[in-house]
């Protein structure tokens, strides 16, 4: 049995409703009483009302750490501010033990050498400097080689000893505890209780970290896995984590912060004030761009999750150290309300989140998962407000504007906007918002406007920006300017708009040339706008691909020709041989000796400039896949030209061959794309044979 709770407003209990049940929740649940209901178990004064803020040792530090660094770590979230902005618990992860982890008094002990003093000076030490500390284990008993310490069968007494060293908060994992097989909703729940009935009688906030999750790590019952701590962990724990680890020692991905982000969307109705899901940590410069980390922690802002820093904080750069200490952004994240957002609409390559919020304004993140920038949209209506105008803050860029209802934002790639909307009375500054650039190439009537464009050195495009006015008053003379790089020509092709009127669009088109001799690269050209009454604000940079020169002749074999762009799910591109291991290029027996060697996914792509008509060739399973063994090898073949695809092949399976034979007349742009057939990459080495143009 286990008992799903949501939590509502206070004094705007009514707007919540609505806001709620436009995002997909129930909107009966929603009207609950006054203030959050305490969970079974807990006490009714949580030690974390709002999402818990600091930094933790695992991600940038590893397992091998001592009090020195720690220590100075606790003193530079000190200096930096970022306590003062509640970056507050310096928490030790895995390592902190001993070799032996359990001295002959049976109570775990830290290593000697690197924390000579012992964990609980340790903790005095981080107390004295105002913060708070954390600390780590594991549910499972102490199995050496699956995890460094364990507390399985010693459950009180380690709960005990944590309080007596007066560390404010526990993370328990579950390293040890799946590989003994417990059930963890029994081990977990007994953890709680021992916590919750430490011998000091302290208050100690207790993360939940369950990250068994199937495939990742095999195939395991639903119940023992981080997807189903939600049944029970709101009533144990102030947080649980939802799903496997975000990233590796010293390396987080945009792409599995997307993964964590989704799946700590499947519950949002048993999250409330002490109470959050954990979609593990943030991960600023451990393999993100500034834009996907800005990304990161606008949803993780939205999810009302705890904010928990992993990398080394000491190295950031201010870029970084901004985007953590921005007071719009973590006012939102520690909204009282405690409310987990939630999509409104249709999930896609972008999407808009809501979260409601305490003073009846709603947080709102636009996402774009895409690899070009995009227009993201939403309505006020679709968000659960009521009302003829709204004050829009745009939290990165602290700008604030008034909209008659409609919620837009231009978006980066990989990007979010992070809105503020509230209910207010008409006036303002109108809410101009300026979509990317979109470029065309002149004399070519088949490529349709795009945001990401490929060119050749000499090339002249044509671009358009549109201007939305979604606010209730016009706009006067806006002026718009293109920034292209040094020495590139930009001229307007026709008059700015004197007036964009209320709900009104308007365009302004320039010309661009591309000099002759420019190198082959991608550049960025972005738009900056400017009106009465508003900062000129610049637009995402869209994105010219000056490509190499064009195939010549009959018979050009296309593998030896320069690619744009060329990836593999696994290692690198081969030209003329099979991905990996150095092989000739072999599909049943055959042996080719040109063509692309790549796992999926894939994605090459060729500039032919419009110059060739016909591309011929085979696609297969490469014979390497049989030394692996039987797992895997089934993949996805298409052929794109300027965003169409000319070409699928199906689902392919090793032992066969697939010729084609395409007409490209006029096709500019050329992608061929590799797929997993939907069952993972694993073991797809695929092969593109003998690839063949006239030009």
């Amino acid at each position: 049995m286990f008992t799903v709770r949501t939590w509502a407003a206070r004094a705007s209990a009514a707007l919540i409703t609505t806001a709620l049940a436009a995002t997909g929740l129930a909107a009966g649940a929603a009207a609950a009483a006054p203030g959050p209901a305490p969970a079974v178990g807990q006490p009714t004064s949580s030690p974390s009302p709002t999402p818990y803020q600091g930094w933790n040792t695992y991600y940038g530090l590893g397992g091998d750490f001592g009090a020195d660094e720690v220590l100075d770590v606790a003193d530079f979230l000190v200096s930096s501010g970022l306590a003062e902005a509640g970056y507050d618990i310096v928490w030790l992860d895995g390592g902190w033990q001993a070799d032996v982890p359990r001295g002959t008094d049976g109570r775990l002990q830290g290593d000697p050498e690197r924390f000579p003093d012992g964990m609980a000076a340790l903790a005095d030490a981080i107390h004295d400097r105002g913060l708070r500390a954390g600390i780590y284990t594991d549910a499972g008993p102490y199995i050496p080689g699956t995890c460094g310490l364990g507390s399985g069968g010693h459950y009180q007494t380690d709960a005990d000893t944590f309080a007596e060293w007066g560390y404010d908060a526990v993370k328990v994992d579950f390293l040890c505890g799946i590989t003994a097989d417990l059930d963890p909703q029994e081990a977990f729940t007994a953890f709680a209780e021992a916590l919750r009935n430490n011998s000091s009688g302290r208050s100690m906030i207790f993360n939940l970290c369950n990250p068994v999750t199937s495939p990742d790590w095999g195939d395991y019952p639903e119940e023992q896995q981080s997807t189903w701590s939600w049944t029970y962990a709101p009533d144990i724990a102030e947080s649980w984590r939802t799903y496997t680890d975000v990233g590796f020692v010293g390396q987080i991905q945009f792409k599995d912060v997307l993964r964590n982000f989704d799946a700590n969307a499947r519950h949002p109705e048993v999250a409330g004030p002490g109470h959050f899901s954990d979609p593990d940590y943030l991960g600023p410069e451990l393999g993100m761009t500034t834009e996907e980390f800005r990304t990161q922690m606008s949803l993780w802002t939205i999810a009302a999750a705890p904010l928990i820093i992993s990398s080394d904080p000491r190295t950031l750069s201010q870029e970084s150290m901004d985007i953590l200490l921005d007071d719009d952004v973590l006012a939102i994240d520690q909204d009282p309300l405690g409310i987990q957002g939630t999509r409104v609409g249709a999930a896609g390559t972008t999407e808009t989140w809501a979260k409601p919020l305490a003073d009846g304004s709603v947080a709102v993140a636009l996402l774009n998962r895409g690899d070009r920038p995009a227009e993201v949209s939403t309505t006020a209506r679709d968000l659960g407000l009521r009302g003829r105008s709204f004050s829009v803050l745009d939290t990165w860029t602290d700008g604030r504007t008034q909209s008659a209802g409609t919620i837009r934002a231009a978006v980066p790639a990989h990007g979010a906007a992070l809105l503020r909307v509230t209910p207010t009375r008409a006036g303002g500054v109108p809410r101009l918002v300026a979509a990317p650039p979109a470029f065309t190439a002149v004399g070519s009537d088949v490529v349709a406007p795009t945001t990401d464009l490929l060119a050749a050195a000499g090339d002249k495009l044509t671009t358009e920006v549109t201007l939305h006015n979604d606010g209730s008053t016009g706009v006067r003379r806006p002026a718009v300017s293109l920034t292209a790089p040094d020495g590139w020509t930009v001229s307007p092709a026709g008059p700015a708009p004197r007036l964009v009127r209320p709900g009104d669009s308007a365009t302004v088109a320039f010309t661009v040339d591309v000099p002759p001799g420019t190198g082959t690269g991608s550049y960025d050209v972005a738009a900056t706008v400017a009106y009465a009454g508003a900062p000129a604000g610049t637009t995402p940079p869209s994105r010219v691909t000056v490509a190499p020169a064009t195939p010549s002749g009959s018979g050009v074999v296309l593998s030896h020709h320069p690619w744009v762009s060329a990836g593999s799910g696994w290692m690198e591109p081969a030209v003329d041989l099979s991905v990996g291991g150095g092989s000739p290029l072999t599909v049943a027996g055959t042996v080719h000796p040109t063509g692309i060697g790549v796992a999926s996914p894939s994605q090459i792509r060729y500039y032919l400039g419009g110059a060739c008509t016909r591309l011929t060739g085979g696609v297969g399973i490469d014979d390497a896949v049989n030394n692996v063994g039987p797992e895997g090898g089934t993949a996805t073949f298409d052929i794109v030209g300027d965003g169409e695809t000319l070409w699928s092949s199906g689902t392919v399976t090793r032992g066969a061959e697939l010729p084609f034979a395409v007409d490209v007349t006029g096709v500019r742009d050329l992608t061929l794309r590799v797929g997993d057939a939907a069952d993972g990459g694993y073991n797809d080495r695929t092969d593109w044979l003998s690839l063949t143009t006239t030009c």
